[in-house]
């Protein structure tokens, strides 16, 4: 959600906050006083917010948010804008509850500064921790911590400093400047006017907000444009947008297009007005280049002479925001500026305890868990450390399946064999491999469930592709436990993992030319899909051999399902481990009904066919 407010007053500058902390702290009862004590509240919204007791709820002035809540819908993060005589603002309110976590992220991707509440009563608490670890992780250094509610707790001073003081110690050791202001949202006191401890001498919370410098952009970085769009102004012109994300650009400036490392010039700067002369940080520009120059959404435009970093391989600080975890293997859409590429997690280095600040090891990320990663990326991506720049260094994770967001990551930086491994090329290609062995190569991947009838059908099929003379080779789980995968157990992280090893090897031997056949559960239709990417343009056929569970579990001779039964098999797919069916599979095997020749002859005819 982008800021609804109005044009803030040019002769004001501008402070970006984010208000954040646990679940009812009183955020939006605290933002509501502070707009109502600056009079900036039209009076016909200040009749609409009295409660049944002809008192006004303040929270109620937020944007309707509360509602929200109460209506169970999902909430994104509200903003809201006002000014005082000194400033102007813009507040992003967000939710207290562990499961909107992402929002809080967020709110403070664009924050100058935070707004910590903590409720006296209650004092620091695991999410109030996991939001500032998160707030340091955004780069939001400056953090005003406002304990709340202390008119509940008679304005004890004992408690206030009990808060203050752990929360300062915390700070410190996550690089946060903190400044504790004890207040009440509900009666007003410290919020704008002075009240209620008259042993506190420190300023209210506006006083505290009107002093918080604003965050700006160094005048002398190097340029740097993520390339948004390419447009015809006119026939006979191609321009570039984006916006600016550090330095100047003008007429006559020498770029470099990276990744591809092509060099221009800049010919124009183009506005609705007129021609530019110049264009700087936070400014969204258009722009033409004196060459034709491949350069498409997604790449970044840099100053000549410092360009940008390029990698496919990174370090990263990983927030994880899903109900389902992080799977190392499972590849993921990241979107970095403009840029989308396919990712996977190929390392959980550590995750971090938000409590302790110890580093813990972690073979997954479940929800709101932090970790650092490495990560592996389907090409090469501009990028700087989060540290540097936040628009260049930062990025999210999108589910490839359900499209949402479940992560959201700040580049430390590239990982050095990113740099010192290229790819070699090879004079003897796939198709004179193929040639060789007269035939197409093919993976054919079975699916289904343990016992469904995979392994029978797959031998079938591959006997009379060798009775034709074809050259194949069958992958089969229960072998591939023996060698290549020997080091994995069953956990959903080590399928993952499994079915990308059995990919790549499957993808490699239709690289020398044969017919592969690939029978393994492969329960995740992410992993299926991933194998199905990984083949590029190798033809793939994803063979879905359909049984029943009472079927499957009916021809157990491995007596495996008897043993997850029983509870001694964990993770065992269809009885404690999901099972998720191909949608639209190529071949599809009714295996109660159709007996393992016609099914592989099935298989035979759809491999036949263009």
């Amino acid at each position: 959600m982008t800021p609804d407010a109005e044009t803030p007053a040019p002769q004001r500058d501008l402070l970006r906050f984010i208000t954040c902390g646990s679940v009812d702290d009183g955020k939006s009862t605290l933002i509501g006083r502070l707009l109502h004590d600056l009079g900036a509240v039209p009076e016909d919204q200040l009749a609409s917010i009295l409660n049944a007791d002809g008192q006004p709820d303040f929270s109620r002035l937020v944007d309707g948010l509360l509602a929200e809540r109460e209506q169970g819908i999902t909430i994104d993060v509200a903003y809201r804008y006002f000014s005082t005589e000194t400033r102007s603002f813009i507040v992003a309110d967000t939710p207290g509850h562990e499961q909107y976590t992402r929002n809080m992220a967020t709110g403070a991707s664009t924050a100058d500064a935070a707004v910590i509440l903590v409720d006296a009563r209650k004092g620091m608490l695991t999410q109030t921790r996991r939001h500032a670890h998160i707030l340091a992780l955004m780069g939001v250094r400056r953090v005003i911590l406002a304990v709340t509610k202390m008119d509940l707790t008679d304005w004890s001073a004992g408690t206030f400093d009990r808060i203050a003081t752990e929360f300062d110690g915390y700070a410190r050791q996550i690089g946060l400047e903190a400044r504790a202001i004890p207040l009440s949202g509900a009666t007003g006191e410290n919020v704008v006017a002075r009240g209620g401890a008259d042993w506190f001498n420190g300023p209210t919370l506006i006083e505290a907000l009107e002093k918080l410098p604003v965050v700006t952009t160094d005048p002398d970085q190097a340029f740097r444009l993520p390339v948004q769009g390419v447009v015809r102004p006119d026939q006979d012109l191609r321009a570039y947008t984006g916006l600016i994300a550090s330095g100047t650009v003008r007429p006559g400036d020498a770029v470099r297009a990276v990744p591809s490392g092509v060099v221009s010039q800049v010919a124009r700067l183009l506005a609705p007005e007129g021609d530019r002369d110049a264009a700087i940080a936070g400014q969204s520009v258009m722009l033409t280049l004196t060459d034709e120059i491949d350069l498409s959404r997604g790449d970044v435009l840099c100053a000549a002479a410092d360009p940008l970093e390029a990698a496919d391989q990174f370090e990263a600080t990983v927030i994880w925001m899903d109900e389902a975890p992080l799977l190392p293997g499972r590849q993921y859409d990241l979107k970095l500026g403009a840029r989308t590429v396919a990712a996977s997690v190929t390392d959980i280095r550590h995750k971090v305890n938000v409590n302790s600040l110890e580093a813990l090891a972690a073979r997954t990320l479940e929800l709101n868990d932090i970790g650092v990663c490495h990560l592996s990326l389907g090409g090469d991506v501009a990028f700087a450390p989060y540290e540097t720049n936040r628009q260049l260094g930062g990025f999210i994770l999108i589910d490839r399946i359900s499209r949402t967001t479940v992560g959201a990551g700040m580049i430390r930086f590239a990982l050095r064999r990113a740099h010192n491994i290229h790819r070699q090329s090879i004079r003897v290609d796939r198709a004179r491999r193929a040639a060789l062995k007269g035939q197409e190569p093919a993976v054919l991947w079975f699916t289904g469930l343990s016992g469904a009838g995979k392994s029978t059908i797959a031998n079938l099929v591959e006997e009379q592709l060798a009775a034709e003379g074809r050259h194949t080779y069958l992958i089969d789980g229960d072998n591939l436990r023996h060698g290549l995968s020997r080091d994995l157990g069953f956990t959903d992280a080590d399928r993952v993992e499994n079915i990308r090893r059995a990919a790549e090897a499957a993808r490699m031997m239709a690289d020398a030319g044969l017919i592969v056949l690939v029978c393994l559960i492969s329960p995740f239709r992410a992993e299926r899909d991933m194998a199905r990417e990984m083949m590029g343009d190798i033809r793939f056929l994803e063979v879905f051999v359909d049984a029943p569970l009472a079927v499957a579990e009916g021809r157990d001779v491995k007596g495996l399902y008897a043993k997850a039964r029983r509870g001694e098999l964990t993770n065992f797919t269809g009885i404690d481990s999901p099972y998720e069916a191909p949608p639209k599979p190529d071949v599809l095997i009714p295996a109660e009904r159709m007996p393992p020749a016609e099914a592989a002859r099935a298989v035979l005819q759809r491999l036949r066919q263009p």
